[in-house]
């Protein structure tokens, strides 16, 4: 694998996990999850991922319901990554992951992206403020 792959291979697994981060943000608060994340990673200060960390390292201790909501999430960001990638290499070159940049880079330029991923940019929304 070249670098240049491996770069977007990687930006593209930021970007999609993203946007089930966010997802999963709202349904930790809300959804399946909710006492699952009170009674595990209530302590955790979210941002950067900790709060999905903290799930992901109680996965087997988690209800049903939750599991099988995050089990969803993760095949949602892998159809964003799928539907993306194309996009991602052609408009987000040499983009930096982490921190929203790939997402704002494609929501600058989401009338020109394929239907399928200008969707998913979509219905991501303003979630996440955009990188500095």
């Amino acid at each position: 694998m070249s670098i240049r792959n491996a770069f977007v291979t990687v930006a593209l697994a930021v970007f999609a996990a993203g946007i089930a981060a966010d997802a999963g943000a709202q349904q930790r608060r809300e959804g399946p999850c909710a006492a699952d994340a009170k009674k595990f990673c209530g302590d955790v200060q979210p941002g950067q991922g900790g709060i999905a960390k903290c799930m992901k390292a109680h996965e087997a201790e988690l209800s049903p319901a939750c599991r099988e909501g995050m089990k969803a999430r993760a095949e949602k960001a892998e159809r964003v990554r799928e539907e993306c990638k194309p996009d991602v290499e052609k408009f987000c070159k040499g983009i930096a992951p982490g921190g929203g940049r790939i997402r704002s880079c494609l929501r600058a330029r989401q009338a020109e992206l394929n239907p399928a991923c200008a969707a998913d940019i979509k219905r991501a929304g303003n979630r996440r403020p955009p990188a500095q």
